[in-house]
């Protein structure tokens, strides 16, 4: 068996949870009372008051107090295959990945824009659907963007997968709630087994590969030949690919995720970033072949 081949069977045996279709036709009233918010009576109580006075049933369920706007939010979304996740707990998600628990926030719809917005500019043009998130300092937001973004496109059916690339300080294992006993490092040093990549929900198409173990030696592990061939294996198997670097005024490890990615998102922060450090760091993607698709400024 030659390299190219092991190295495919390898890389799809790390991936969990086949796609897997669920019935999504289903009235929010049903919805909410399988969840255990309404009861068959209550149900029963929404549906008179709303044909009376020619209310949608979630209007009226508001009105009647028994519903918030965000239970008859979170009812939609599932209703129209836009599965949310709980905040915290088993299966929830960490409060800063808006997009999957309140897609009615205003922070989510900022980054459904981003997402259309990228979908016109980047997808018509791309040879491979992989970007890297750049920002040069800790804290600016990098990790919360690209968790927020991939679970944008797997919102839309795409089949998206997050990988942490940030072998210094990993964050993407805390923001979706998963084991990070193996991951990336482990991937890169042999040390993986089976179905490292985690699907996040059966309902939505979103897959995470963790960072896994932090190591001695990340720039070193990144800049292997190892790195590219099992990026290039995944992209093959995913509609898009987000990667989560670390800061890039700290290590080289950010300019060479974006040269094997292909292209990168820049991030700032307002009234934080400086203009030099940013304006540094599109000058050396752009030097070393990357398109740097857009940049992205968060005032929060």
């Amino acid at each position: 068996m030659d390299l190219e081949r092991h190295l495919d069977l390898a890389v799809r045996g790390l991936i969990a949870d086949p796609d897997a279709g669920s019935d999504r036709s289903r009235a929010i009233g049903s919805i909410l009372m399988a969840e255990g918010r309404l009861s068959s009576e209550q149900i029963e109580q929404i549906q008179q008051f709303a044909n009376e006075r020619s209310l949608r049933f979630g209007d009226a369920a508001v009105l009647l107090k028994l519903l918030t706007p965000y239970d008859v939010a979170v009812a939609l979304a599932r209703q129209f295959n836009y599965p949310t996740l709980p905040r915290g707990g088993e299966g929830g998600v960490h409060d800063d990945v808006i997009v999957a628990h309140n897609p009615a926030h205003e922070q989510a719809e900022s980054m459904r824009v981003l997402r259309s917005q990228l979908m016109l500019r980047w997808f018509p043009t791309a040879t491979r659907k992989a970007l890297a998130i750049i920002s040069p300092e800790r804290g600016e937001g990098r990790s919360l963007l690209a968790a927020n973004l991939a679970t944008a496109f797997a919102q839309i059916d795409l089949r998206t997968l997050l990988i942490d690339t940030d072998l210094r300080q990993p964050r993407q294992h805390e923001m979706f709630n998963l084991s990070n006993e193996a991951g990336l490092s482990e991937v890169l040093t042999g040390r993986a087994g089976r179905q490292v990549v985690q699907r996040v929900h059966p309902q939505l198409r979103l897959f995470v590969l963790t960072a896994g173990a932090v190591p001695p030696n990340p720039q070193e592990l990144l800049s292997r030949p190892l790195f590219q061939l099992v990026l290039d294996r995944l992209i093959g198997q995913f509609d898009t690919v987000i990667l989560d670097t670390p800061a890039a005024s700290e290590a080289a490890d950010a300019q060479i995720l974006s040269a094997f990615a292909g292209a990168a998102l820049i991030l700032a922060r307002r009234n934080r970033t400086r203009s030099a450090q940013l304006a540094g760091i599109m000058e050396t993607l752009r030097q070393t072949g990357v398109n740097v698709v857009g940049s992205v400024i968060f005032d929060h």
